[in-house]
């Protein structure tokens, strides 16, 4: 896939020796109270200090915080950066090509840095290009955890094929989904250890499996269980020998209780799971990882909203008792085909006010989230501490013109970010 001319238009800041943070009030991602005064020194890509008394060297650039909260940057766990760029009937045109695509996830990509996301996990599609050029400094961006292409059974929630293509097994031609990178159809224990091993050797954090029917895909009602236990299991297996974990896609609990049989680690969605799965999850330790959808939109067809009506209806019963039941939470948003909800991605996490305070709300988009990425152990990324703010921690902050704590509704405003910084580089600084 290839990144046209917004790759040099939209490139990296440099990195500055040092950057002081003089007169900030601190959220360090974990606890429900903001310090006193205090200043931040960042050293390169890293915390290096934090205290009243911190100075920094002459020729560092010094951010004055007049009070204002210094806290880590957003998480959303939950993102596809390339499908959440275009819509569906992009990505069905005959005219599509590696350079729209690119440019369009690009441009996506930028934007969910500049509403204050320095990290998010990207759990399906073309994503390995659009990280690299991130990580060179080629495009702004967000830290990526990817994922790559999704792996699904024949006739599951990751089978993208449209109706005048054929089974690949029988016609020796691989869909166009499959070509561009957008999902694997693997079937059988064989078939799903190679899928998983080629997504690992792109370059895969962690590994996402089709467990069960979805609503954006046509061919599977959302009760539906999909891959056996020996199916998943495999991928499992070839995940776990690289040292990471497999994350599966289901809303329901008999699909969830065999994912959690073979072995997997995460589940997002799960809007129609019961109190008794939950509570496996719990004692298993195993990771909700689930969104607050919007209801419907004028872009969606008839079907799709019609298979969504039990997803949305089991949202409000979902976290309060996955909450009560101390299941390890974590959040994303998970826009799909639909471009304009883009912008509304830090207003998303307002919609978990009626079950969680200001101060866990923080918790969850940045340190709970970031525990879910360390997950990947050494296929991580980027080593090193996120999701807080302390010394020795990665520089990925927010300077917030409020108290959050206070006013939780100031991260629903990117415009309230006076100071985006990344791996200690500034990429948004006001007054």
């Amino acid at each position: 896939m290839a990144f046209p001319s917004i790759a040099s238009a939209q490139g990296t800041p440099p990195l500055e020796t040092e950057v002081l943070f003089r007169n900030v009030r601190v959220f360090d991602g974990v606890g429900p109270s903001l310090s006193g005064p205090t200043n931040v020194l960042v050293r390169g890509n890293h915390i290096a200090s934090i205290g009243p008394q911190v100075r920094s060297t002459s020729g560092a650039k010094v951010i004055e915080g007049r009070g204002r909260t210094l806290m880590p940057g957003l998480i959303d766990v939950h993102v596809h950066l390339t499908f959440g760029a275009l819509t569906q009937q992009q990505m069905a045109s005959p005219d599509l090509t590696p350079e729209k695509v690119g440019k369009a996830a690009a441009a996506n990509a930028t934007g969910t840095l500049m509403r204050g996301f320095t990290s998010v996990r990207d759990v399906g599609g073309p994503i390995f290009e659009l990280k690299q050029a991130i990580d060179a400094g080629r495009v702004s961006g967000p830290r990526i955890w990817p994922s790559g292409p999704t792996i699904s059974q024949t006739a599951g929630h990751g089978d993208y094929r449209t109706p005048d293509e054929g089974p690949r097994r029988w016609t020796g031609k691989a869909s166009r989904a499959e070509l561009m990178g957008a999902g694997y159809i693997a079937d059988g224990r064989d078939e799903v250890l190679a899928a998983t091993r080629e997504a690992l050797r792109f370059g895969a954090s962690q590994i996402k499996v089709m467990a069960g029917g979805g609503t954006s895909s046509d061919y599977d009602p959302v009760d539906v269980t999909q891959y056996t236990l020996d199916e998943m299991k495999a991928a499992v297996d070839a995940a776990e020998d690289w040292g990471t974990y497999v994350t599966v896609h289901a809303y329901t609990s008999r699909a969830v209780r065999r994912a959690i049989e073979a072995g997997v680690k995460c589940i997002e969605h799960g809007q129609l799971l019961d109190e008794d799965t939950l509570r496996l999850m719990a004692e298993r330790g195993i990771w909700l990882s689930s969104q607050n959808l919007v209801e419907s939109t004028d872009a969606m067809s008839p079907q799709r909203r019609e298979k969504r009506k039990p997803v949305i209806e089991g949202q409000a019963r979902l976290w309060p008792m996955a909450k009560r039941l101390g299941v390890k939470l974590a959040w994303g948003t998970d826009f799909l085909f639909e471009p304009e909800l883009n912008a509304q991605q830090n207003a998303y996490i307002l919609r978990l006010k009626p079950w969680f305070t200001s101060a866990e709300i923080l918790k969850m988009v940045t340190h709970d989230n970031a525990e879910l990425l360390a997950l990947s152990g050494l296929r991580s990324p980027y080593q090193g501490k996120l999701g807080v703010v302390q010394e020795g921690a990665l520089a990925d902050l927010l300077l917030v013109n409020g108290n959050p704590l206070a006013n939780v509704d100031l991260v629903g405003n990117p415009a309230n970010f006076s100071v985006i910084m990344k791996d200690g580089k500034v990429f948004k600084e006001t007054t």
